[in-house]
């Protein structure tokens, strides 16, 4: 291969890889070092809103006046745990309108730009840690590939 065939097939995979979302085979929740990554960065972009034990706000299924909802639970007592994973990561990357629609009222930010996807995926690492057992392999038989 020359050169010149070189830098065309290197072009071709950055097009082919631009825009792409980031996919794992699956939560690494069992990988401490990434759990603990996800804990740091959780603490520092998640917790102000979903809680630091993961329980979310008050009242979190209902509306306020202003027709936002509080952000839910991250714990088995919520619903991130019915999501598969792939799911999970790009409602964290995207926001909840690339499922929802534009005009839907969320308080929730988009992360892409902000957060690697690898620290996307850490972070959703450390949220599953902390399920019970029995929500973890509910979670994994679920939504195993």
């Amino acid at each position: 291969m020359n050169l010149n065939q070189i830098i065309i097939a290197i072009g071709c995979a950055v097009i082919a890889c631009s825009g792409q979302v980031a996919i794992a085979d699956a939560i690494p929740y069992t990988d401490k070092s990434k759990v603990n990554l996800g804990q740091s960065i959780y603490e520092q972009n998640c917790a102000s809103c979903h809680g630091s034990n993961l329980e979310g706000q008050f009242n979190w299924q209902k509306r306020s006046a202003d027709g936002y909802l509080p952000a839910p639970p991250h714990d088995e007592t919520g619903h991130t745990w019915h999501h598969p994973d792939q799911m999970l990561f790009e409602f964290t990357k995207y926001g909840p309108q690339k499922f929802a629609g534009a005009d839907y009222k969320s308080k929730m930010p988009a992360y892409d730009g902000k957060l690697t996807d690898d620290e996307i995926w850490n972070v959703l690492a450390y949220i599953k840690s902390k399920w019970p057992d029995q929500i973890q392999r509910k979670h994994t038989e679920a939504f195993s590939k």
